[in-house]
């Protein structure tokens, strides 16, 4: 027996080593694994929210790198910001790569990239156009607004005061040469210079931007000048020029090839030491977002909201009218998720404002009929309102003029209907309660005198009645006036 207990203890201490050293090889599989995330169009709170979660997964996991395949066209500032933040406090190094081919890091893309420890392209690429939107040109009304160049800090006071000696000299060789020239040169610079910001506010709105991704470029030791010259002029690069400039550190065209360029590189921890890639087995893992991600994407578009606000508001004014509780709970949820995502959207007040005026009076046409004053003057406010929803100039986060034309055309067209039914209900009989018998023809069942009480009949029904004149049994007469359960009735005309 003991022989027997000896091999069963052995058997079972065997299976228990083997079961310890399972999650000991999950562990090892874990400390080489590659997270990607996938980021396409523009940013904003969720695709922020998306990358800060699966940053912090990676972290929680023990990843050795994220890969964040990114393209952009740009984004919301406090987004951008919010994703920065969470790359520079990041264990886990974060290699941006845009990609594929025809991919671009434009604007807020272009400040992701500059904060990333490793920053890849793929061929036919580009990044730049840097300049923040709210420093787009609003005089330019014949095009697309473009960004406004500010010249750059290239030449230095006494380069400047050698450029006007050598002027000076020429203008005492030749008084008329030095005219034309001056001329020429003034007509080239007014065609091919933009006015520089005349406010205080966009001088320092492009200087924060500037000393923002100058800062990254440091930090990255990239190419500080070139990115101050984007955010100042908005130029582009492509991936082959921007490898040479030092604004990247490598071209990538596959996530493998990546993978084994950024192997063994130094990156800086957020604690300001340096570290090195070491990947041996990369285990490469593609998230993508979950339930909670998708539904802050949904709501957080400024067109679904326009519409969350619209239904909503309908929906209150149809449990005024119908009372059953549905409509009312349907309508305070739409409105309060509606709010939910606005906040967190640069919204512009004015036309918040405009856009809740409108439906105001959309509204307020059901109620007070006005033969559709106030319905087209709805119409109008909620267009515009819809219009300058968005604070910003970002692409992706506009209201689309089509969405606000139909949603108030369907609201006009509720307005109508139903104002059209309150209408001729105002205006036709009534037909039900005490005031539908006024007009109607009772006969008098017997005779009674001026002043004193009969009785008449009135569908079948008897009914005390009086009446100012004498009365005789049989005569049809007409109902005047109710008095609680007497009738006032006078002879027929």
């Amino acid at each position: 027996m003991r022989p027997s207990f000896s091999l069963h203890a052995l058997f079972l201490l065997l299976a228990g080593i083997a079961l310890l050293a399972a999650p000991a090889s999950t562990q090892v599989a874990d400390q080489d694994l590659v997270v990607v995330v996938e980021l396409e169009d523009a940013i904003g709170p969720a695709s922020a929210s998306y990358f800060i979660d699966s940053l912090e997964d990676a972290n929680e996991r023990g990843a050795k790198l994220l890969v964040l395949r990114l393209d952009t066209p740009g984004g919301l500032d406090a987004a951008m910001r919010d994703m920065i933040k969470a790359i520079l406090a990041s264990e886990v190094p974060v290699a941006t790569w845009v990609a594929p081919s025809g991919a671009r890091a434009a604007s807020a893309g272009t400040y992701i990239m500059y904060a990333s420890h490793f920053a890849a392209m793929a061929s036919a690429t580009n990044i730049g156009s840097s300049t923040p939107v709210d420093m787009m040109n609003p005089d330019d009304s014949d095009g697309p607004r473009r960004p406004i160049p500010f010249p750059m800090p290239d030449s230095t006071d006494e380069e400047a005061e050698d450029n006007a000696e050598a002027e000076s000299d020429e203008e005492s060789e030749s008084n008329d040469e030095a005219a034309d020239n001056e001329a020429r040169s003034e007509d080239e610079e007014s065609s091919d210079e933009a006015p520089a910001p005349s406010t205080a506010m966009e001088r320092k709105i492009i200087n924060d931007a500037v000393a923002y991704i100058r800062g990254l470029a440091e930090l990255r030791g990239r190419n500080a000048d070139w990115a101050e010259e984007s955010v100042r002029s908005g130029v582009n690069l492509p991936s082959a020029e921007a490898l040479e400039a030092g604004v990247i550190d490598m071209v990538a065209q596959t996530i493998d090839e990546l993978i084994e360029q950024v192997n063994g590189q130094d990156y800086k921890a957020p604690s300001g030491g340096t570290k090195t890639l070491a990947l041996e087995s990369p285990t490469i893992e593609t998230v993508t977002p979950d339930w909670r991600a998708q539904l802050l994407a949904v709501i957080t578009n400024p067109s679904v909201a326009v519409l969350l606000i619209s239904l909503g508001s309908l929906a209150l004014v149809a449990e005024f009218y119908t009372g059953t509780g549905v409509a009312g709970v349907v309508g305070a949820i739409c409105l309060l998720v509606a709010a939910y995502g606005m906040q967190m959207l640069p919204i512009n007040y004015a036309g918040l404002a405009l856009l809740i005026l409108g439906i105001a009076l959309m509204i307020a046409e059901f109620f007070t009929p006005t033969i559709g004053i106030f319905g087209f003057g709805g119409a109008v406010a909620f267009i515009f309102g819809g219009i300058f929803l968005l604070d910003t100039d970002v692409p992706g986060f506009d209201v689309s003029i089509g969405l606000l034309v139909g949603v108030a055309l369907v609201m006009l067209i509720l307005v109508s209907i139903i104002s059209g039914a309150a209408l001729k209900s105002w205006r036709s009989r009534v037909v039900s309660g005490t005031a539908s018998m006024i007009g109607e023809d009772v006969e008098a069942s017997s005779d009674f005198a001026a002043g004193e009480k009969g009785k008449v009949v009135y569908h079948g029904e008897v009914w005390d009645a009086t009446s100012v004149e004498d009365v005789s049994k049989g005569a049809i007469l007409q109902v005047a006036g109710v008095d609680r359960l007497t009738l006032e009735v006078r002879a027929k005309a």
